[in-house]
């Protein structure tokens, strides 16, 4: 019999998915200043990965976008810029045609809210909160709180709406238990990793990107303690595959861009940027300036595979936020 099944709806090794990231070309937006000033993409340009059998990644130019399904509806992992948002709300739909229940932001950054009010207007809350026939039933957006702060002229209904301040919200939808976990002062004061405990997938949001250095943001509250100990979380979460195993048999963690990740593409980025920020304390330790430090390249070793010289990851910038964030700790 012949296969019928849509041809992007195909499971994807994790094995072979750096080819797929490097063939996806996605592009960080680095802030509220460059999402909104790429074209759109359509759905017909986006890559649906099939990651598990109810758990989907959307790859957009704007970032990756986690799509959850179920008997009880769809739950949405970041829903990319405005410009992408149809594309990939089309894309959504063909995953599925059940209703969008629940919305998780896993940062601030346009590139990662600006679908929430195209979302917003087309998902269903699941129950009235007892206001009547009048009342405005908008749709569940979950964030840490630190977010709000960022998308304030967003329209009310864009704006997170069950935000949260302490360590780890959890709800239960599609038989599947999923944690927000808040993950403070890392890429931002606003990160949150979003676990989907039974797919056993891990949305990293823009704490992880294997393309670059960490885009450490510290006018936002972002610090080098905070980014480590964030992928501290992730190492801690990841379950790797058993030998002689396919890598997707152990824990998939999705970063806010490019490829798909398992526990040891996490542990090595880990350890990199441990090391890295090792290097620039023992500099420091020696009374070294900035100045001083960029020029014995502590990066060094790691500027050829992570130091986007065109982008917002930089090696410089990397450099200058973990010798800002050092420079406030006690002696």
């Amino acid at each position: 019999m012949a296969n019928t099944r849509p041809k992007w709806r195909r499971s994807v090794r994790v094995a072979a998915l750096a080819a797929v990231g490097s063939a996806l070309l996605l592009v960080h937006a680095g802030g509220p200043s460059t999402a909104s000033q790429r074209p759109a993409t359509s759905a017909d340009n986006l890559e649906i990965l099939e990651v598990r059998p109810t758990f989907f990644v959307i790859a957009a130019a704007s970032g990756n976008v986690g799509v959850q399904v179920g008997d009880d509806g769809v739950v949405v992992v970041d829903t990319g810029s405005a410009a992408d948002a149809p594309g990939i709300l089309t894309a959504v739909k063909r995953i599925s045609a059940k209703p969008i229940r629940y919305i998780i932001n896993t940062g601030p950054d346009l590139d990662h809210v600006g679908g929430n009010e195209a979302f917003a207007k087309v998902g269903q809350r699941f129950f009235s909160g007892g206001g009547g026939r009048n009342e405005i039933l908008t749709t569940p957006i979950v964030s840490v709180e630190g977010v709000v702060q960022y998308v304030e002229a967003f329209p009310q209904i864009a704006i997170p709406n069950e935000t949260f301040h302490y360590s780890r919200k959890t709800m239960y939808l599609n038989g599947e238990p999923i944690e927000v976990l808040s993950q403070p002062n890392a890429h931002t004061d606003g990160d949150a990793i979003a676990y989907f405990r039974r797919s056993d997938v891990v949305l990293a949001g823009d704490v992880l990107d294997t393309r670059q250095f960490p885009v450490i943001d510290v006018a936002r509250g972002g610090s080098i303690q905070g980014e480590i100990a964030a992928l501290n979380r992730l190492v801690e979460l990841a379950v790797p595959s058993v030998p002689d195993a396919t890598r997707e048999a152990g824990t998939i963690v999705v970063p806010g861009h490019g490829r798909l990740c398992d526990y040891y593409d996490v542990v090595e980025y880990t350890d990199m940027v441990t090391i890295i920020r090792d290097r620039v304390r023992e500099q420091m330790k020696a009374g070294r300036s900035l100045a001083e430090v960029k020029a014995a390249q502590p990066a060094k070793g790691y500027v050829g595979r992570y130091g986007n010289l065109g982008g917002t990851g930089t090696t410089d910038r990397f450099i200058e936020a973990i010798y800002q964030g050092l420079g406030k700790e006690k002696p």
